[in-house]
């Protein structure tokens, strides 16, 4: 029997980023992570594989329903959709299970943590979410975190040789 697939295993996964948020790392300390589908229209998704997407100031929230929604995503224009256009910055579902979505919806309630996306991409053709429960960090612990990076780095240089 021949395999049409290849045997080495790949590095990537079939995952392609599409968007990140390295500024959440900077602002919030993530306590646990999940990944989530998308519902998006159909003018969304080249822009999405063109990485026209921004995350930056996006959050999402559980919804007295039990449904989990994205805000303040933005996703640019389809330049080919002329009338059929999306709205930028709309409202966008989140799909996960049921027992997931409630579990995140307790936890923020209880302890005021925050649901946050990292990360948008590509999973075996599919756009997916990683959204965080975080904790927001304070200024002294921003600094904190800076110099330990920056430490960090004085460390690595010294060991390498190079100065």
């Amino acid at each position: 029997m021949i395999s049409l697939k290849s045997s080495k295993p790949s590095d990537t996964d079939g995952i392609k980023l599409i968007a990140g948020n390295r500024r959440a790392y900077h602002e919030y300390f993530m306590v646990e992570t999940l990944e989530v589908g998308i519902v998006l229209l159909g003018s969304e998704l080249r822009p999405c594989r063109e990485g026209k997407v921004n995350l930056q100031e996006a959050y999402a929230e559980v919804d007295g329903a039990g449904q989990l929604w994205l805000f303040g995503a933005s996703i640019a224009h389809n330049p080919f959709s002329n009338q059929m256009n999306h709205d930028p910055f709309r409202k966008r579902r989140l799909m996960a299970h049921k027992k997931q979505i409630l579990k995140l919806g307790h936890k923020v309630q209880a302890s005021g943590h925050t649901l946050i996306p990292l990360k948008m991409y590509f999973r075996d053709g599919r756009v997916k979410v990683e959204i965080a429960l975080a904790k927001g960090k304070r200024q002294y612990d921003k600094r904190e975190t800076l110099a330990k990076k920056d430490l960090k780095r004085e460390m690595d240089r010294e060991l390498s040789g190079k100065r």
